[in-house]
């Protein structure tokens, strides 16, 4: 519900809807309102199933070996690049790439 003098966004407060730019309230009407509820965020690990990732040839800075499981994450805005982790087959050293 939106704010009938300054148009902003009202949130519920007991039996009203307040907005906390302008300080108007408004007497909730009926059973039709819906309040969201946010929801936690689930993160896959996959530290256990690291073989299923998929391999690159690049070398290890710790043992030298040639070969590394890599997954890429966007770290920054959608406008960046994303970044490539690499995890060593051999030693399980993990670095980045930016």
């Amino acid at each position: 519900m939106f704010c009938p003098k300054c148009k902003a966004l009202m949130y519920p407060k007991d039996d009203f809807f307040v907005c906390n730019k302008c300080g108007f309230k408004k007497k909730k009407e009926g059973s039709s309102m819906v309040v969201a509820k946010q929801r936690k965020k689930e993160v896959a690990i996959l530290e256990e199933k690291i073989d299923i990732l998929p391999k690159t040839r690049v070398t290890c800075p710790r043992c030298g070996h040639n070969e590394a499981f890599w997954i890429l994450r966007q770290m920054r805005g959608s406008d960046e690049p994303e970044t490539r982790f690499y995890t060593c087959t051999k030693c399980e050293y993990k670095w980045r790439e930016n």
